[in-house]
């Protein structure tokens, strides 16, 4: 009996033998490339939160230098969470921020180089948008017109639209294009919200036009 038992675990033995030199390397790698993934996805999982948290240290130190109108160390500040946290949202955040302080300190090509990395190179589609509007704006205040149609030539979050479209209007009347314009304002007023603050700008915009806004949307010109 203990002959019979001890040949049938001899046999299960052989086969277990057998079995691991046919696919035991198959096996170890799997393994290994199952652990590999676990470890490289937390290492990756931690790379993030790392840098979304150094990220936040910089954005931080660039609200305040805006504060104090240092706007040799925004532009340093702002270059730096570019360079190290380009993918994060806060590196977006910041050229937005670097972009309005340096207009306001009278450096052009600086904000228009913060806002242009926005559109180029930033990670979410919503700053994006808002940069290509501030963006176009600003290359009207240098009238280079065709230039900013052309940046808001892209395809825009729903939300974006119609403030792209009263900007649209704008550079087009700067133009003296005033049936283009009108054509513009009009599509902003009519995808705003009916209670949005803005839509009443836009509304003033196409009286100045000689267009008349009802609250249905329906329009006139007005009569000479």
């Amino acid at each position: 009996m203990a002959t019979h038992l001890d040949l049938e675990e001899q046999e299960q033995l052989d086969q277990l033998k057998h079995f691991w030199s046919k696919y035991g390397n198959l096996i170890t790698l799997t393994l290994v490339l199952a652990l590999g993934g676990v470890a490289a996805w937390n290492g990756w999982q931690y790379w993030q939160y790392r840098g979304a948290e150094q990220a936040t240290v910089l954005l931080d130190e660039l609200e305040r230098a805006a504060q104090a109108g240092d706007s040799e160390r925004v532009v340093r500040v702002t270059a730096d969470l570019q360079a190290q946290h380009g993918r994060t949202l806060q590196a977006a955040q910041a050229s937005l921020l670097a972009a309005r302080t340096l207009h306001d300190a009278q450096k052009a090509d600086d904000a228009r180089g913060a806002l242009q990395w926005v559109v180029d190179k930033g990670s979410d589609d919503a700053y994006q948008a808002i940069a290509r509007v501030r963006l176009a704006g600003l290359l009207m205040d240098q009238k280079a017109y065709d230039e900013a149609l052309k940046v808001l030539d892209a395809k825009l979050p729903a939300a974006m639209a119609p403030l792209a479209a009263d900007r649209r209007g704008d550079i087009l009347l700067a133009q003296g294009q005033r049936d283009g314009a009108k054509a513009a304002y009009l599509a902003a007023y009519r995808d705003m919200d009916a209670d949005a603050g803005y839509r009443r700008l836009v509304e003033a915009k196409l009286a100045a036009l000689g267009v008349v806004v009802g609250e249905d949307a329906a329009t006139k010109e007005k009569t000479p």
